[in-house]
């Protein structure tokens, strides 16, 4: 789905680029940063449409490339004439920043800003040799601004980190889309808006409860019989939430899913099943991952205290700052029935689970 920026006015030109950097790999083994769900939205679509851009080319690791031509109608590793002809500057923007900062529409031409943390670019104004420059690694005189806050993808579990966040700006531009009245379909509690698209499917039972936060159900979705809802949530287009399913608040279902059981603060990037009875909490999954009967992630642990994790196979457990954090499914993945996994597991792309985690 093409999702319009909210921006009155023109449209900045810009550049989104993946550098490669951090140690994400479960989320981009197959998609660049920039592509990646991070709410409702991708990263790419929310900033395109929050802060008003208008990409005229991006820039992927070589592995990916190929993936990202398929996904995206415009130059991908290198710059279209009309870019360097018709503009005199261009937004750089790195796919690891996951929200619309008041830097990234604030940043001048000849400013770069860098994350206090990391020292890795998080923007950059700049004209198109520049860009080229700064793409290829090189390092072009220009004014530096640091961002003392952490605020690029580092780790898998930094989606969690920043979903509220990220999910609170989606349903914002996702309001704005055609609607019937959710009152005429559903049972409603709550005053938060709930946005049910016309060509979307809700049969008799099911409930709204936007007590907490907005609700929006997506092209041609559909809700079975008892479906409940807890916003903030979303559904996305030509998925389906079977049968007595629960969403609970901050879930973000992607496209052309089945899902089922009791989905609470997750992330789905996209053509997936958890269609059966079990339990996904505080995690991440990416597309063509089938999750059998059962299936159970822990997001908490007995002692309250804060999850650890690695970011990567070989790699020591740290620290996420996070108190509830299920786990990070990579594409691919197939869990067989009454697969249990515990909190801060990070499975990588196209594993075969057939056994409970220690």
């Amino acid at each position: 789905m093409t999702h319009q920026p909210t921006q009155s006015g023109a449209l900045r030109p810009c550049v989104f680029f993946d550098d490669g950097r951090g140690v994400i790999s479960p989320l981009v083994d197959l998609r660049a940063a920039f592509d990646v769900r991070t709410g409702a939205l991708t990263t790419f679509e929310r900033l395109r449409c929050a802060l008003g851009l208008d990409p005229v080319a991006l820039f992927a690791p070589a592995e990916v490339a190929p993936l990202v031509r398929e996904s995206h109608s415009i130059a991908v590793n290198s710059f279209p004439e009309s870019a360097t002809q018709n503009h005199a500057s261009l937004l750089l923007v790195n796919g690891r920043c996951v929200l619309p900062l008041d830097v990234l529409a604030d940043i001048e031409p000849g400013q770069a800003a860098v994350e206090q943390a990391s020292g890795d670019l998080i923007c950059a104004s700049v004209c198109p040799d520049d860009a080229a420059r700064l793409l290829a690694g090189q390092t072009p005189d220009l004014d530096l601004v640091t961002v003392h806050d952490r605020v690029l993808l580092a780790r898998p579990w930094d989606v969690i980190t920043f979903r509220d966040r990220a999910l609170a700006v989606d349903l914002g531009i996702l309001l704005t889309g055609p609607s019937i009245d959710a009152s005429s379909v559903a049972w409603i509690v709550g005053d938060h808006p709930v946005r049910v698209d016309p060509s979307a499917r809700v049969l008799p039972g099911v409930v709204f409860d936007s007590s907490k936060g907005p609700i929006v159900i997506d092209r041609h979705a559909e809700l079975r019989p008892g479906v409940v809802i807890v916003g903030p949530a979303y559904i996305g287009p030509a998925s389906m939430v079977a049968e007595h399913g629960v969403i609970r608040p901050h879930t973000c279902i992607g496209p052309v899913c089945k899902v089922g059981g009791e989905l609470a603060g997750a992330i789905v990037q996209g053509y997936s099943n958890k269609s059966h009875e079990g339990f996904l909490g505080d995690s991440w999954v990416g597309e063509w991952v089938n999750l059998g009967a059962g299936t159970i992630t822990s997001n908490l642990l007995n002692t309250y205290s804060e999850i650890s994790a690695a970011a990567d196979c070989g790699l020591s457990r740290e620290r996420t700052g996070l108190q509830f954090f299920g786990c990070v499914l990579a594409d691919h993945v197939k869990t067989a029935i009454a697969t249990r996994i515990m909190g801060g597991a990070v499975v990588h792309t196209g594993v075969m689970w057939a056994s409970t985690s220690a």
